[in-house]
């Protein structure tokens, strides 16, 4: 074949592993997805404050604090074995709150603990599957198999906001959470037919000796290999800031948006979620098989080029128009974020990946800040003027990190820019 043929989006699926991790992911980010609309919609209709909305949605994310230690342990004890693990929690916190939603006895209490509980665990999964990923695929099939693994968050979010609020207004919260419950067990036993190393394999004597260090040690040594490589320090602000200015417009503040500001009911929420789905799984094709581009100045591009779509969705008034500001918000992001992971993951030592998603996975505690800021902010000077402050404050910030590091982002021959 010529180096030069244009790459086939179904080409990571020759790797055995990977038929079994991309339906194990797909079917986690789908129970994910259910989950968070099903829950928001509930804590929202039960307290009517935008600002509980916030706060479960911010819970979702505590465990953001430890994910580098998530990645830490799957560096010592194996990629695979750890996100088992993580999807057996899964099973049994969602078995909690279908037993409490069938006897009756739920409550938003309840729904706030385990969320905070699920909120330890679940922000690491995106991490530690990306690891994964990059532990059992070749190296120059990594861009094609990270945009191909993005398509699992997207197609879920289409199905999981669809399906969520399907069963839910037909079915109630019991049976929508046996659903989930399923798809977590199926999650969880894919995952271990997973056949991957148990530990990364050692180059030397000192690789060899990592497991006898410290967590700590394998902690610090992982945030300073990102803090030293300038490529790094760069993708991992711009993670940061995306998730603290843009995600809580298009993420955790849709049940407020539909309901409050365009009066509608859970159908819709599904509908404005699936949307941003949409786009960001067109986006992830669209990567998957054109190849070849400059990744760092693709992310570049597509963060900017995302928060002025999210200055135009701040001010629409009808649902039509902002599904289609949605759709193409969310081509957007994908295309930004998997740019960040191709960088991160690509320039990684193998011994390193796993702490280097965790830092990564750091990143997203942001995005609970934003959330509840936001909550805040949305009651003193409304919605609209939150959405263009978020949108605006973050377009200038992301342009102020590449004119910073334009040197390894924006050259022709940065390695961050390597096809």
């Amino acid at each position: 074949m010529s180096d030069f043929a244009r790459p086939s989006a179904l080409a990571p699926f020759r790797i055995r592993n990977y038929r079994f991790q991309w339906p194990a992911d797909l079917l986690t980010s789908w129970a994910f997805e259910m989950e968070t609309l099903i829950l928001g919609w509930y804590v929202l209709v039960e307290t009517g404050s935008v600002l509980l909305l916030t706060l479960f949605a911010a819970l979702t994310y505590v465990g953001t604090l430890i994910a580098p230690m998530f990645g830490v342990a799957g560096d010592r004890i194996g990629h695979r074995n750890l996100l088992a693990g993580m999807r057996a929690i899964y099973v049994t916190l969602s078995a909690t709150l279908m037993l409490l939603a069938f006897t009756g006895t739920l409550s938003a209490v309840y729904v706030f603990i385990i969320a905070a509980i699920m909120g330890l665990v679940r922000p690491s999964d995106l991490g530690v599957r990306g690891a994964l990923v990059a532990t059992i695929m070749p190296h120059d099939q990594l861009i094609g198999a990270i945009s191909v693994s993005r398509t699992t968050m997207d197609l879920a979010r289409i199905a999981g906001a669809l399906s969520g609020a399907g069963l839910f207004a037909a079915l109630g919260m019991g049976p929508a959470y046996a659903a989930i419950v399923c798809l977590y067990l199926a999650s969880t036993l894919l995952t271990l037919c997973v056949v991957a190393p148990s530990k990364p394999h050692p180059v030397d004597e000192a690789a060899a000796g990592a497991l006898r260090r410290s967590p700590l040690r394998d902690l610090k040594e992982g945030v300073a290999y990102v803090w030293t490589t300038p490529r790094m320090r760069a993708a991992i602000w711009i993670a940061f800031l995306a998730n603290l200015t843009a995600y809580p417009i298009s993420n955790g503040l849709l049940p407020y948006i539909a309901r409050d500001i365009y009066g509608a009911n859970q159908t819709v929420l599904g509908y404005l979620s699936a949307s941003f789905a949409v786009g960001s799984l067109a986006g992830s094709i669209a990567l998957s098989v054109i190849g070849g581009v400059r990744v760092a100045r693709l992310m570049i591009g597509a963060t900017a080029m995302w928060y002025a779509m999210l200055l135009v969705f701040a001010h629409i008034q009808s649902v039509p128009a902002a599904m289609a500001c949605l759709m193409a918000a969310g081509f957007l992001q994908s295309l930004a974020m998997i740019s960040i992971a191709v960088i991160l993951m690509r320039t990684a030592s193998e011994h390193f990946r796993g702490r280097v998603m965790g830092v990564r996975m750091l990143a997203i505690y942001s995005l609970p800040l934003g959330l509840l800021a936001a909550g805040n902010l949305i009651g003193e000077i409304g919605f609209v003027a939150t959405a263009s402050l978020y949108a605006g404050t973050g377009l200038l910030l992301m342009l102020i990190i590449a004119l910073h590091w334009r040197a390894d982002l924006w050259h022709v021959h940065a390695p961050a820019n390597a096809r």
